[in-house]
């Protein structure tokens, strides 16, 4: 699959995050059965993932364009 096909079915980062955010919440409180906490932890392990993925593409991008401003600066 490629990146594009997979952004396009996990959720954006803002989402990813809030979503994360509700699971640990819900781990927290506490009260669930093995089974529930296992998978609730399985999906925030994957939303942690989609956070971590979409923060390295931000990087990438700031890292490209600060590398341009550079190249012109050094030009100049």
């Amino acid at each position: 699959m490629s990146s594009e096909a997979s952004q396009e079915t996990s959720p954006g980062y803002e989402a990813a995050r809030d979503e994360l955010v509700e699971v640990v919440r819900k781990l927290e409180a506490g009260g669930l059965s093995l089974e529930d906490s296992l998978a609730l932890w399985e999906r925030g392990e994957a939303l942690a993932k989609t956070c971590e993925q979409h923060l390295a593409g931000a990087r990438e991008r700031i890292d490209a364009a600060l590398a341009v401003v550079e190249e012109d600066v050094s030009q100049a």
